[in-house]
């Protein structure tokens, strides 16, 4: 991303200083709440004092912390150090400034976080715990500490693109980026004549439990979390056009991953061979 430095803190009611301090990742989730919220039709002024819940994944705010303790030990901490790159506080802002009463998450799940951001979203409009969700997940790249790590580890593709799906299969690509949506319960969007886009029926979400390692995924617990989806959503597998997968590019990930799709999707599929299941990865 280019000029991930750059801030209108005045718009936000935050001092140079501390915007200064702020890690980019809480100014980008700031801006990017802000379109979200108009491109849906809805003013902040509208949520002053709401329920809304802010449900946010971030997964990687040692990157501002270690450049900001190179300059700190030659000129000092500051009051400010303590909300500047806290992981809370990438989420906190949100309800701060626009005066939202509801819960206020920051997830870090990984790979996942602003997908179990999302869900957990959801949850809460199910549950009645919230009337609207802002949901979503931010990811800057200002040190080459972690990129160093995750090479060593060959987790890196060395040609710098995702092979996913492919015998080149190197390993995966890092990327920047902030992505937000707003969501509500269907009836009420359309009600509130807001911008609706997408309609999420239901979502899932587990972990692998023990594997052959840590980072290593687990087929049935993937194909678990699929059957989990689509329960969820009642739909059948034969309803699902299209799959965007995990699609690390990986030598282990990607064929444990397009596994646990064939089986649970594929039998249904042989009886509808006019209805093909496409599968791809935006990392591509």
């Amino acid at each position: 991303m280019d000029h991930v430095d750059k801030f209108d803190a005045e718009f936000f009611g935050i001092s140079p200083k501390e915007a200064a301090q702020m890690d980019p990742q809480q100014r980008l989730l700031l801006e990017t709440v802000w379109e979200a919220l108009e491109n849906s039709n809805i003013t902040s002024r509208s949520l002053f004092g709401s329920n809304t819940g802010v449900y946010m994944g971030m997964m990687n705010h040692n990157d501002y912390s270690n450049l900001k303790q190179r300059r700190e030990n030659s000129s000092g901490k500051t009051h400010l150090d303590s909300t500047s790159d806290a992981l809370s506080i990438a989420a906190g802002r949100i309800s701060y400034f626009h005066n939202l009463k509801g819960p206020n998450i920051t997830i870090d799940t990984a790979c996942s976080s602003s997908l179990v951001a999302v869900h957990l979203a959801c949850q809460a409009l199910r549950s009645d715990e919230v009337s609207i969700a802002i949901a979503g997940g931010v990811n800057t790249i200002l040190s080459s500490m972690i990129n160093n790590a995750y090479s060593e580890a060959k987790m890196l593709s060395p040609t710098n693109t995702c092979h996913t799906f492919d015998e080149a299969a190197d390993g995966y690509v890092r990327g920047e980026g902030c992505g937000v949506v707003v969501l509500k319960r269907l009836r009420q969007a359309i009600a509130d004549n807001n911008n609706i886009l997408a309609v999420i029926p239901g979502s899932a979400v587990n972990h692998g439990g023990r594997s052959n390692g840590i980072s290593a995924p687990n087929g049935l617990s993937q194909e678990q979390v699929l059957k989990m989806a689509l329960s969820a959503a009642q739909l059948s597998p034969s309803n699902i056009a299209y799959i965007e997968s995990h699609g690390t590019g990986t030598r282990l990930g990607d064929p444990i991953e397009v596994s646990a799709i064939s089986n649970v999707y594929s039998k249904h599929r042989k009886e509808q061979p006019q209805s093909p299941l496409y599968l791809g990865s935006i990392k591509a």
